[in-house]
């Protein structure tokens, strides 16, 4: 996109109008002591040939090797008409639709996302998007307090689910008083079903069921859902939206289903982009789209009989007064969500599932592979989808350093679990997505069994 920068008479005039006497009066609100200062690393002023060079350089210092992290954010193929469509002007600068007439294509795109969440989830309604996944959760939990006719500011949420959400998790909801409470998994990988059974019946308002696990271990989600249930809870699913072109989607969970259902959109044609941007998505019950945050998009007829879109529902801050809204950090990952619209109907389900069939197909080559080499072996034993956790035979973290070094072709090998799970050992979450062949699961294998010596 364009950009038009000020001059330095057009910033000494606005300073002026304003009353400032520098630059560095508009921050004199934030302590000495947290300001950066210098930006030693950045260089002095330069022309637009020295600016290329340089850029080029640092572009240089990239290297381009195979990555087998997955880890809550996965290597898919993205279609290359993804981006060359959602970059086009009428998307690219359409970042949110305050003019419903001015906005009926972005409205229609919303609308459509929503409706592919909704099939994808089994779930009644979906907003039109959430900043990420991690903050999608957060916002769950809350809005099943205020759904919840006897909330107890106590949610139960497995040791399976992805740490850094637990992280965030912790962030967002310790300040309200909302206690979490820990479940422990079994030998198998997945939530240990008898721990959620000795919790008191009423005694917390929801269930967190993360479908895959972080260790890719499918989670008994019948069971988990009918023992909330049971005991008065809600129950919240944190799902990968891949797998759900496979496996049974949370609205047909044990014999009630799930009543809120939420997650990270990366999958859906977002590039890992060094870890970002993202953007969540969350899908709940009739029942209870009062209390979603964020907004949402409906189909309407106008005086003449032609269908057209608008926001029917606005339940954050920009629109009401902050008091009142639902979420006050419920972005709406736009460019995101169009990348993700477009990247769903250009695969259709068929296509989905063959992506996420051969993400599988991938992971159990890899395990079988690796576990090939002397003390390398599986962690747990369950079924999952596109990741598997291994245990090595030395520190996980001099095995990726000397992946990551290999001269060839570099490897991300993985994400070093004995950080978040010490109780585990040297172990090593691995993920295989469609983008790897055989040749790059054996080179992989050929590599680490090299380390391994």
């Amino acid at each position: 996109m364009p950009f038009i920068p000020h001059t330095e008479t057009d910033v000494a005039e606005m300073l002026t109008a304003i009353g400032a006497p520098n630059f560095d009066s508009l921050f004199d609100e934030i302590p000495t002591e947290l300001r950066c200062g210098p930006l030693a690393h950045v260089p002095a002023r330069l022309t637009e040939m020295e600016v290329a060079r340089l850029m080029h350089g640092r572009a240089h210092q990239d290297r381009h090797g195979l990555s087998f992290i997955g880890a809550g954010a996965y290597e898919h193929h993205i279609p290359a008409a993804v981006w060359e469509i959602t970059t086009r002007g009428e998307f690219y600068s359409a970042y949110t639709p305050y003019q419903a007439e001015a906005s009926q294509g972005t409205l229609q795109l919303l609308y459509e996302f929503q409706s592919m969440m909704t099939a994808l989830t089994g779930m009644d309604v979906s907003n039109a998007s959430m900043y990420d996944g991690a903050s999608a959760l957060a916002e769950s939990v809350l809005m099943a307090e205020r759904s919840h006719a006897a909330g107890k500011r106590r949610v139960i949420v497995p040791r399976t689910l992805h740490p850094l959400y637990r992280k965030v998790l912790f962030a967002l909801i310790d300040a309200q008083c909302i206690e979490i409470v820990e479940l422990p998994h079994d030998a198998s990988g997945r939530t240990d079903l008898a721990a959620l059974q000795a919790i008191e019946a009423g005694s917390f308002t929801s269930l967190v069921i993360p479908q895959p696990n972080f260790f890719g271990a499918f989670e008994d989600v019948d069971a988990l859902t009918d023992i909330a249930r049971d005991k008065g809870a809600m129950v919240i699913a944190v799902v990968n939206p891949v797998s759900l072109a496979l496996l049974k989607p949370p609205g047909e969970w044990g014999a009630t289903g799930a009543d809120i259902v939420c997650g990270d959109g990366q999958p859906l044609g977002a590039p890992l982009s060094s870890g970002g941007p993202y953007f969540g998505f969350l899908t709940a019950r009739q029942e209870f789209v009062r209390q979603m945050p964020g907004r949402i998009v409906g189909r309407t007829v106008d005086l003449d009989g032609k269908p057209g879109f608008t926001l029917t529902l606005q339940a954050r801050e920009q629109h009401i007064r902050r008091s009142k809204a639902t979420s006050n950090i419920c972005t709406n990952q736009g460019l995101l969500v169009t990348a993700a619209t477009i990247h769903m109907s250009l695969l259709g389900a068929e296509g989905l599932a063959r992506v996420a069939s051969a993400s599988m197909r991938n992971t159990g080559e890899l395990a079988t592979l690796l576990c090939e080499i002397p003390g390398v072996t599986r962690v747990f034993d369950a079924p999952g989808f596109h990741e598997v956790a291994i245990r090595l035979p030395k520190p996980v973290g001099e095995v990726l350093a000397a992946l990551a070094a290999t001269e060839a072709v570099a490897i991300l090998g993985g994400f070093d679990l004995s950080a978040d799970y010490p109780e585990l050992g040297d172990a090593l979450l691995v993920c295989a997505t469609e983008t790897k062949t055989h040749a790059d699961l054996r080179h992989f294998r050929d590599a680490l069994a090299a380390v391994l010596i």
